[in-house]
């Protein structure tokens, strides 16, 4: 069915594989992982703010409750140790947010309101530092995996001076030293992965729709130009796309449309020149053979009388009998190439002894003596014996005015491609050969290998003849050299009955 006009892609076409990374598949991740990484990087982000705010609230809680403590502890010198656990144990119950373990250094004494004296946690930059420093200091430690908040604070009292200045603060070298295991804000933390996680997953899927959607959109006019493309290889020049929008794409589509237009008015030009051609040469031919037969008959009768006339008029005679049958013969091979162009050639089959039909060939142009012929007897087929004797004349005439001597011609039996019976008629020379520039021109019509031989015995048309006589017949024709060299094989391949194959 031709394709015309504006159309929309439905479905690709039957047969065809679905790519497992095609452009859509490629759309579809590029945009999940925009979306990922977007939703990635917003997660991230979130969860360390959030993370931050809630070490930080219970940073800052943990540090101002125990600086407030430890500005109101009491305690005696010489130091009583039993009233100093009891003082931190007491500190230890008024912990906040989370359970404070409270431990105390003074001098070489050691004491908490835990079983253990002194703590591991502890680090020594934070005894240095509390020591160092009159309003303390704190460290976040992990420690087996479990986070802790560990502050130090040196308890002082205030000595004032003269004339009621503000105080000064002394160190009485005694240090209290809270822990507070961050376990309620490691579970906030971990909830707040699992959040950002299970967000960012619904997101993604979320994000799969507007994915392929958008990736319809855009392979919906490549998935078009591709089936106009294929369209317009398949002949059907009128093939246009439907525009959409103002976008890339759209101009796309503009230009291939505008392109298609071009190259069918192109086309048709051609199309409309080479008919011009065709029924010029087809005109021409028709109109030169009545004129021709007269000139044919006249210069035969010269021909006769030609040894009776003087030296000069005779060579003139027959030169100009020589020409004439030349001509002649360009004539009819014209009207033959025109009858193939207009598909007006047929086949008028018969079924025949093909070595007797090559031989009939060879004696009605006198090539007996000069051509070997290798023809097995008894092998018949069903060909159009005009047309098969036009082709086997061809190739010998092509090989005797070429090649070199001796020309053989040889008939034998072979299974094709697609496993029927062939007819293979071969015909070689021991001449140089062909050229590998001339091979893939040799059927072309009017083609000679040597451009300053324009004038030779043929009329450039015999080739492309026996290649449409060839194809009529349902078969194929071949040129190629010897593989040592030695000479040109031209071969011949048809049914064995010329119904077989496509006319």
């Amino acid at each position: 069915m031709r394709l015309r006009g504006p159309f929309r892609f439905r479905r690709p076409p039957t047969g065809e594989r679905r790519r497992p990374f095609g452009l859509r598949a490629r759309l579809v991740l590029a945009f999940l992982l925009v979306a990922a990484v977007s939703a990635g990087t917003t997660a991230a982000l979130t969860f360390r703010e959030a993370r931050n705010a809630v070490l930080e609230t219970a940073q800052d809680t943990a540090v101002s409750t125990f600086r407030g403590e430890v500005g109101a502890f009491d305690f005696y010198l010489p130091l009583d140790t039993d009233g100093l656990v009891g003082g931190l144990r007491a500190m230890a119950r008024n912990g906040k947010p989370n359970t404070w373990y409270v431990y105390a250094e003074y001098g070489d004494i050691r004491v908490s309101s835990a079983d253990n004296p002194t703590s591991t946690v502890i680090t020594p930059e934070l005894r240095r530092r509390a020591h160092a420093d009159p309003s303390g200091s704190f460290q976040r430690v992990v420690k087996d995996g479990v986070p802790y908040l560990t502050i130090g604070m040196p308890v002082v009292f205030d000595v004032g001076e003269r004339g009621g200045g503000p105080g000064r603060a002394v160190p009485t070298g005694l240090v209290l030293f809270a822990v507070m295991p961050m376990s309620d804000e490691r579970a906030n933390v971990e909830a707040l992965v699992v959040a950002a996680r299970n967000g960012a997953l619904p997101g993604l899927a979320v994000a799969l729709v507007p994915a392929l959607i958008a990736t319809r959109g855009v392979l919906r006019p490549v998935r078009e130009l591709r089936a106009a493309a294929r369209s317009m290889g398949r002949g059907h020049l009128d093939t246009r796309i439907r525009v959409r929008g103002r976008d890339e794409i759209a101009d796309l589509a503009r230009t291939f449309n505008e392109s298609a237009g071009a190259l069918e008015a192109s086309v048709d030009e051609l199309r409309r020149a080479e008919a011009r051609a065709r029924r010029f040469a087809s005109d021409v031919s028709h109109e030169l053979r009545t004129p021709l037969a007269g000139m044919l008959a006249v210069t035969g009768v010269l021909e006769e009388d030609a040894d009776r006339l003087d030296p000069d008029t005779e060579r003139a005679v027959r030169l100009v009998s020589a020409e004439t049958e030349k001509l002649a013969v360009l004539v009819e091979d014209l009207m033959e190439i025109s009858r193939f162009d207009a598909r007006a050639a047929d086949l008028n089959t018969d079924e025949v002894d093909v070595a007797e039909t090559v031989r009939k060939t060879l004696e009605r142009r006198h090539w007996t003596d000069v051509v070997r012929a290798e023809l097995p007897d008894g092998l018949r087929a069903r060909l159009d014996p005009r047309r098969f004797d036009i082709v086997v004349a061809n190739l010998v005439g092509n090989a005797l005015r070429h090649g070199g001597a001796p020309v053989t011609v040889r008939v034998h039996t072979a299974v094709g491609a697609d496993g029927t019976e062939h007819l293979v008629t071969e015909v070689s020379d021991r001449g140089p050969g062909i050229r590998p520039d001339v091979l893939p021109h040799i059927f072309d019509r009017f083609y000679k290998a040597d451009a300053a031989r324009t004038r030779s015995a043929g009329s450039g048309l015999g080739l492309a003849i026996t290649l449409e006589n060839a194809r009529l017949h349902g078969g194929t024709v071949r040129a190629a050299n010897r593989p040592d060299g030695s000479g040109a094989v031209l071969t011949v391949e048809l049914p064995l009955r010329a119904g077989d194959g496509p006319a």
